[in-house]
């Protein structure tokens, strides 16, 4: 790849970080929120790291041509890097002008839920007497499966997240994904929902029920599940790699 091409490589690809971190939110598909610092650091670093390359580039070309990297001295580049570094235009390129999607139920279909926390009984308040009760998907677990007061049994929740396939025609999966740093590391939790058709795959929605009785309620053979009463459609959260407390719906 000849000089000038990198420079360009690391001007694009900064420019790209600061597009989908500075001046969007689509950062949020790929990293934490707390990560949007580093990534702005980052793009002013790669686009000054051109600039200056750039600037060395030509002070030396104005100096008569001597020899710089992958020169022979003749004005002949041979240039060592394969031509797979021409690759590396395409992830520059994507953050310019196509981000890829967030994770959905493509990747949430093809992995188990994941383990909620373990909760000591006497660490489980009680339940406020709001109904329907806004819950996360982990919390609804963990009342279900933890809790020996069963204060979850005849409760109305409320619980938000995006359609999943259960490979059943009589239920599916309320699903969110989260993150510890980056997509990479993605975890997938899930409700099944018993009572009402599936939606399209990847529809948000806000879910209102009763837990659907299945195994022994306060232990671990309790089913993460619900009968639905009613299922919203809501807007996508901007920053959807959280379990976070049911939007409000759009009506």
């Amino acid at each position: 790849m000849r000089r000038p091409l990198q420079m360009v490589l690391l001007v694009l690809s900064g420019v790209g970080l600061l597009r989908v971190s500075l001046f969007t939110d689509l950062y949020l598909r790929y990293v934490k929120e707390g990560m949007r610092p580093l990534l702005i650091a980052s793009g002013v670093l790669l686009i000054l790291l051109g600039a200056a390359d750039a600037v060395a580039y030509a002070c030396r070309r104005e100096d008569g041509g001597h020899a710089g990297h992958g020169d022979d001295g003749h004005g002949h580049h041979h240039s060592g890097a394969p031509r797979a570094a021409w690759l590396l235009f395409l992830p520059a390129l994507s953050l310019l002008f196509y981000a890829p999607p967030a994770l959905g139920a493509y990747t949430a279909s093809r992995q188990p839920s994941k383990t909620v926390t373990y909760e000591d009984e006497n660490d489980f308040d009680p339940l406020p007497a709001t109904s329907p009760l806004p819950m996360t998907l982990s919390d609804f677990t963990r009342r279900v499966q933890q809790d020996r007061t069963q204060a979850i049994k005849g409760r109305t929740v409320r619980l938000t997240g995006f359609v999943t396939s259960a490979g059943q025609d009589d239920s599916w999966f309320l699903t969110r994904i989260m993150i510890s740093c980056c997509a990479a590391d993605a975890q997938s939790v899930k409700v099944r929902i018993h009572g009402t058709p599936a939606p399209p795959a990847n529809t948000w929605v806000a879910v209102t029920g009763t837990w659907h009785p299945d195994g022994t309620l306060g232990t671990r053979s309790a089913s993460a599940a619900l009968d639905a009463r009613s299922v919203e459609k809501i807007d996508k959260p901007v920053n959807a790699y959280t379990d976070a407390l049911p939007l409000t719906p759009t009506g």
